[in-house]
């Protein structure tokens, strides 16, 4: 697991404190504070030392292991953090069976091409028109920019059955030729329960609504 965004959150969904050092962001500042103090031998490669640094760095998990990208210190752009992670998603991507990328909300991931190869997109989107509109730009993008994807997923979250009802008829109209329907998640105040009380979501129990909800919605794809 991937998280791409600089506003980490799976930390936070599975109770996880990450500390800066521990992320790609953090390991590029100390490499760069190490090489400023000539720690480091001027034979050895930039690109070795970052990789075996972030592989020394990976948390494993009982079922996956995860990496952080992290934010930057100060000021800044992530421009350079992302060619890095660039780089980096291709070669653990060949260490994994599955690999899954957290990316960042927006469209500036898909306009960098930061991730590439991707056999199943899965776009979240909440019920409203704005979210709607991103779902539009994202094909526009997808299209400007040359990415390939073998299926294109929209999720919606937190939907009730009116609404949803209303969002697949407008779906199916616009969007249905670029994209699939993977489900619905409906609102749960068990997950906002576990998050606030500071639990892990891997430990939702196998017979939660939301769980089956979820074991039933991704069983399209793995």
């Amino acid at each position: 697991m991937i998280d791409a965004d600089p506003d980490a959150n799976i930390s936070d969904l599975i109770n996880k404190q990450i500390s800066f050092r521990d992320t790609i962001a953090g390991i590029i500042t100390e490499l760069g504070r190490k090489l400023e103090r000539k720690e480091i031998p001027p034979y050895l490669s930039e690109k070795s030392l970052v990789e075996e640094e972030v592989f020394r760095h990976i948390i494993p998990f009982n079922n996956f292991d995860l990496i952080t990208l992290g934010r930057s210190e100060g000021e800044g752009c992530y421009c350079s953090i992302n060619n890095i992670l660039k780089h980096l998603m291709k070669i653990l991507a060949e260490n994994y069976k599955i690999t899954i990328i957290d990316s960042p909300a927006g469209l500036e991931f898909f306009a960098r091409k930061i991730s590439v190869n991707v056999d199943d997109l899965i776009l979240v989107t909440d019920p409203s028109k704005m979210s709607f509109h991103t779902l539009q730009r994202v094909i526009e993008v997808k299209d400007e920019v040359s990415l390939e994807f073998k299926n294109i997923w929209v999720l919606g979250n937190r939907f009730n059955g009116k609404i949803k009802n209303l969002f697949i008829e407008r779906f199916e109209k616009n969007l249905g030729n670029h994209m699939k329907l993977l489900g619905f998640f409906s609102n749960s105040d068990e997950i906002q329960e576990f998050n606030l009380n500071n639990k892990s979501l891997l430990e939702l129990p196998e017979n939660s609504f939301a769980y089956k909800e979820a074991i039933k919605i991704y069983s399209k794809i793995f």
